[in-house]
């Protein structure tokens, strides 16, 4: 009967037909599956579907994915070229170059990226010899004891691990400044370390913001 039709016709007709079969694709693919995943995903896995929040008293403080500034307050909250100062209370993150340089300082989450500069620049040269110093002095340990870790950024400039190494180094620091035994503090961090993923990939690493998270419990 179709045949009979004219051909304006018949193709009006293919070409609704491929509209609807179009549109039951679109909502299946774009709405009914992203529904299903989302819904799986708050059923089962919640907790990294809403961002691993890390939450105080109930309150969400920071997430466990992204690093942050653990920095004394700036002495002039309206200049906004003034670099942030670590904190001598916290265990510090490695360093970072995601910093705009608008005053929100490293690991800024708008500005995820790298140096780009290679081993042999002479600019990251310098900039790891005076990390070395800076570190050494302020944790107060000699120059050859401070890992690479603390010298050196992520790929992202976000990443939130430090090697066991440097939690460790900075673990008489910590201990001095909050009055706490060294022992108790050497044995949070022995704690947070989290081993190879299946038992054999990547390293040994701590969270730091999870483990500065466990220190506000430390007494």
């Amino acid at each position: 009967m179709l045949l009979h039709l004219p051909l304006v016709i018949r193709q009006h007709l293919s070409a609704l037909r491929m509209l609807l079969v179009f549109t039951v694709i679109t909502v299946i693919t774009g709405i009914a599956y992203p529904l299903a995943v989302t819904g799986i995903a708050q059923a089962l896995f919640a907790g990294q579907a809403n961002g691993s929040l890390l939450k105080d008293h109930g309150r969400p403080v920071a997430s466990t994915l992204l690093g942050q500034n653990f920095a004394l307050p700036k002495t002039n909250p309206e200049d906004s070229e003034e670099r942030l100062r670590p904190d001598p209370k916290w265990f510090q993150p490695r360093p970072s170059a995601a910093d705009a340089g608008k005053g929100a300082g490293p690991y800024d989450p708008l500005h995820s990226s790298a140096s780009n500069l290679g081993p042999n620049n002479p600019d990251l040269i310098k900039r790891v010899e005076g990390r070395r110093a800076f570190v050494a002095a302020f944790d107060g340990v000699a120059a050859e004891a401070v890992p690479m870790d603390a010298l050196t950024a992520s790929g992202s400039g976000l990443d939130p691990h430090i090697s066991p190494a440097y939690a460790y180094e900075q673990a008489g620091r910590v201990s001095r400044t909050r009055h706490v035994p060294l022992g108790r503090v050497r044995a949070l961090v022995a704690r947070q370390v989290q081993g190879r993923d299946l038992g054999f990939l990547g390293q040994e690493r701590v969270n730091v913001v999870e483990l500065n998270h466990e220190l506000t419990k430390l007494r």
